[in-house]
């Protein structure tokens, strides 16, 4: 009797790792949810509340918010991610960025990546000092050509997460440069210490230069070079 009662024993205990495999595999859902490449068509209504501040088409009328039109869609989930873990720091997009998933992230920034950015223009005054620092950069000072990693025509590069900057607001440009000479960053990895560098070797001039410059900066129709347009 003492052997029946224990004959269930081993059954039980080989149980155990198929049990422990179910739950294992239970406890492991991020193969079956990891995020998918954004779709345009999902993140546009995600995109709605952004449109606020920065243009239901990604082209912000308040220069002091910058348009997100043909940013990339790695750029953007970079910097969404930043701002919901308080990397980036911003009040405002810390609450937009808090209750957004990953895959909520790609989408958005995939609306946008297909959205076209508006055509700015630079003040004539500026073009040719903007030009030089963009296309040239400055040596003697250490500061490298723009273009080198935001292209020529300020495409960016997506694969490095290097952003466009094509007709962005020269006045968001500003702002952003003058912040990053002052010693703000944007989270402590090597990539997010790139641009502080650089902005402590431009003084005022060079960056007004610069942001006028960027603002007129777009791809010319059908030729892949570029404009600075003047006013």
């Amino acid at each position: 009797m003492a052997q029946e009662a224990k004959a269930p024993a081993p059954a039980a205990t080989a149980a155990q790792p198929a049990a422990a495999a179910g739950a294992e595999q239970a406890a492991k859902p991020s193969e079956a949810t990891a995020a998918k490449p954004g779709d345009a068509t999902a993140g546009a209504g995600k995109a709605a509340v952004c449109g606020a501040c920065h243009g239901m088409d990604g082209n912000s009328s308040d220069p002091q918010y910058p348009k997100l039109a043909g940013q990339h869609e790695s750029y953007i989930v970079r910097q969404l991610t930043s701002f919901k873990s308080s990397k980036r720091q911003n009040p405002i997009m810390l609450g937009m960025a808090s209750p957004l998933s990953e895959q909520d992230m790609r989408d958005i920034g995939a609306y946008f990546a297909s959205k076209s950015s508006l055509p700015g223009v630079a003040d004539a005054a500026l073009v040719e000092q903007g030009q030089k620092l963009y296309r040239e950069g400055d040596t003697t000072r250490g500061i490298p050509a723009c273009m080198a990693c935001h292209s020529i025509d300020g495409r960016g590069n997506p694969g490095a997460m290097y952003p466009q900057l094509t007709s962005q607001h020269a006045q968001y440009i500003e702002a952003t440069l003058k912040a990053w000479h002052d010693g703000s960053s944007w989270g402590d990895d090597a990539h997010a210490q790139i641009m502080p560098g650089i902005a402590k070797k431009l003084d005022a001039k060079d960056i007004a230069a610069l942001a006028s410059y960027i603002e007129g900066l777009h791809a010319a129709e059908g030729a892949g070079g570029q404009a600075a347009a003047a006013k």
